[in-house]
């Protein structure tokens, strides 16, 4: 039971943080950062993002059996 709970928390991580990615990109694109500072922090939070759903991706690859639909999602 606890284990559900863990992939679930997981699965609705990964999905929050890749529409927070999202998010952060279209600012970039859009020339939202009103300076060089701001720029470098969307960019490490971009890069903090990308460690984190990676370390989700690989929970979620080890403890579901249909994780490759759930990261497509």
């Amino acid at each position: 039971f606890l284990k559900m709970d863990v992939v679930t928390y997981a699965e609705h991580m990964y999905k929050v943080l890749g529409e927070r990615e999202e998010q952060l990109k279209d600012a970039l694109a859009n020339d939202v950062p009103k300076d060089w500072e701001q720029y470098k922090m969307m960019v490490g939070e971009i890069r903090g993002i990308a460690f984190a759903r990676m370390e989700f991706k690989a929970l979620l690859e080890k403890n579901t059996d249909d994780a490759e639909d759930i990261i497509r999602s």
